[in-house]
């Protein structure tokens, strides 16, 4: 069962998850605002945005930046959906995507690149990790329509 966590996101709003019961929602958990991947996952989900709509489910974008970075890679994009700052990591925890990866040849803890799919009644039903921005947007899109 996931823990309705209160979190900070984008547009002064407050995330809980429980506010979303009766929608599909897509929680997808990315490194660092500003990266290449990170930006081209962020602008996947935003061109496919209209899509997800239509099928009944809400967007997020989680990362452990700030407010304030999340506002202006949100508004740098044009993202329709908002981005959950998760600086203590209590999101993350829950979801276990926190991990020491290789970066630059150093080892790091940070965020496993990784996407969730909750059902109306908040069961996940799909899980995606070490995610590659590839098609990725597409296979969830994919597995929400089926």
């Amino acid at each position: 069962m996931i823990e309705d966590i209160a979190l900070p996101m984008t547009t002064d709003a407050t995330f809980k998850l429980s506010d979303y019961r009766g929608k599909n929602v897509v929680l997808y958990f990315y490194p660092k605002d500003h990266t290449p991947g990170c930006t081209n996952e962020s602008m996947d989900f935003r061109d496919a945005f209209a899509d997800f709509t239509k099928a009944n489910t809400v967007i997020f974008g989680v990362s452990r930046d700030s407010l304030k970075s999340h506002e202006k890679f949100k508004a740098n994009l044009e993202l329709p959906f908002e981005l959950i700052s998760d600086a203590d990591e209590l999101l993350c925890t829950q979801f276990d995507v926190i991990k020491q990866k290789m970066m630059y040849g150093k080892q790091v803890r940070g965020i496993e690149r990784s996407t969730f799919i909750i059902n109306p009644d908040g069961q996940i039903v799909h899980e995606w990790r070490k995610v590659k921005v590839a098609n990725h947007v597409a296979e969830v899109l994919t597995a929400i329509t089926a």
